[in-house]
């Protein structure tokens, strides 16, 4: 699985013109599943994601993760992450997960940091998104499964 994590400020997800999902202040996550994953990536991811520290704390250090400081989770799928533009000018996405796949791993790491104490809020599965955010520093954080070294 590949992650985009943002820190982020208000955030939302519209389908078609409705709000679907929406938070105050946390993390944006981008989740991309992969052909190879199973259910020890998704948990490993949502182990990660949950306490990834990069919220400052007193001293202005990212020593705080989402929990710590009372934010949400706003948790976007985008099969996408797994387009290889390396080959022509069309991205292939032969890497990507089978949307039945795909969908079932997506909620697992929704299911697991919410079973962590974290509120999750959501995009829709397979539909055309529209995602606002304010990106809160900026921090931006890639995460793979796959790259664990």
């Amino acid at each position: 699985m590949r992650l985009v994590v943002q820190r982020s400020g208000p955030a939302r997800v519209r389908v078609e013109g409705d709000v679907v999902g929406e938070i105050d202040f946390g993390l944006v996550v981008l989740v991309g599943v992969g052909k190879d994953d199973g259910d020890e990536d998704a948990a490993y991811l949502a182990d990660k994601v949950a306490h990834l520290r990069v919220f400052p704390d007193a001293d202005g250090k990212l020593n705080l993760d989402v929990r710590d400081v009372g934010g949400a989770i706003l948790s976007v799928s985008q099969f996408t992450l797994y387009g290889d533009a390396r080959k022509g000018r069309r991205p292939s996405y032969a890497d990507a997960a089978p949307p039945e796949v795909a969908g079932r791993l997506y909620h697992a790491f929704n299911d697991r940091l919410r079973e962590k104490g974290l509120k999750v809020e959501t995009g829709q599965f397979r539909a055309m998104m529209q995602v606002e955010l304010v990106n809160d520093g900026p921090v931006t954080i890639l995460l793979d499964s796959k790259r664990l070294f």
